[in-house]
């Protein structure tokens, strides 16, 4: 068939306003967070999981792959259409349909912004663990697609330890229901296979993600060393003593060089390497890690140790981290 044919049908089921073909528009849909590129033919934008099955089915009749795309911020090329066809973007289904506090769940679509999870949840004492850098730009649809971690995961996991249950809608356009509000529920665990498929078993268009209450508190440091062999010792030295920081992330200074006129995080620009962690817990507990971690580092030659102790602190502290990335692609 003909892609003109392609493109009047989806047009027909989707909406005209829904469906992009002409090439400048195709050209935004060409990459993500890499440097690989792939033209589709044709991008939609459906509403709901209808719209996603329908695209579906309009794909298939007219034996043409199809890309399941969020917000584009990935680093594996999961969203780039490698062979053409259609590209269905998910970034229309944005809302959170249900938060149930009590049972610490939320029920949110595909093109809900990872970090405005956590922000919904917050009046009701919760947050959302997996934070990957770009948490305020990426969706949670592309999340569980890459099973996305972050700084966090080396206590928390990564995405799939925070999945319940995924709706979806298969090759052949129809749509299910896997796993539930429960963590046991019987059966072999199909939502833990789709996550970090990257769309190549189905598409997301429901994700059940289990919620955290946020400790009572939390504490980073920032351990500033000349070299990154002393860092790298030091990040032994905090496991091997059996302690699972909340989060434990190193920096070099090609790094630090980069990222430092980006975000202006306040990084010594003679410094080796950088660690950052941060403990949390009950205030006492938190405190006697945080004291515990800065005298290994000092132990093993951290020539200062920065600690953020209210949210603005260690906001500044982690900014670097969350805007590497961006800063590197500046270079």
């Amino acid at each position: 068939m003909k892609r003109s044919d392609l493109i009047l049908d989806l047009q027909a089921a989707i909406g005209r306003s829904w469906v992009l073909h002409a090439p400048e528009d195709l050209l935004v849909y060409e990459y993500d967070g890499t440097i690989d590129r792939g033209l589709p033919e044709a991008v939609v934008l459906p509403e709901d999981a209808k719209g996603v099955a329908t695209a579906v089915r309009i794909a298939r009749k007219h034996h043409v792959p199809v890309t399941a795309r969020g917000a584009g911020t990935g680093l594996s090329g999961g969203a780039i259409p490698c062979e053409g066809g259609v590209v269905i973007v998910t970034t229309r289904m944005n809302r959170i349909v249900e938060l149930d506090s009590e049972n610490r769940i939320a029920i949110v679509e595909p093109g809900v912004i990872n970090l405005d999870i956590s922000r919904a949840a917050a009046p009701h004492g919760l947050y959302y663990a997996p934070d990957p850098s770009s948490q305020k730009a990426c969706s949670i649809g592309g999340n569980v697609a890459e099973n996305a971690g972050g700084p966090h995961c080396l206590r928390y996991g990564t995405t799939t330890n925070h999945v319940l249950g995924l709706e979806i809608v298969t090759a052949d356009g129809q749509v299910l229901w896997l796993g539930g509000k429960t963590a046991d529920t019987p059966g072999y665990d199909l939502t833990g296979v789709i996550v970090g498929s990257e769309g190549t078993l189905a598409i997301v268009t429901k994700v059940i993600v289990r919620l955290l209450h946020k400790p009572e508190a939390t504490i980073t440091l920032l351990g500033i060393f000349d070299a990154v062999t002393q860092a790298s010792r030091a990040v032994s030295a905090i496991i091997g003593k059996g302690m699972v920081p909340a989060a434990l992330e190193m920096m070099d200074k090609n790094t630090m060089d980069a990222v430092e006129p980006f975000v202006h995080a306040g990084y010594p620009p003679d410094a080796g390497a950088v660690l950052l962690i941060e403990v949390e817990g009950l205030k006492e507990d938190a405190q006697e890690q945080a004291d515990a971690v800065a005298s290994i580092c000092r132990e093993l030659e951290a020539r200062e140790i920065r600690i953020g102790l209210s949210q603005e602190d260690r906001d500044r502290l982690w900014a670097g981290r969350k805007g590497a990335l961006g800063a590197l692609g500046r270079l």
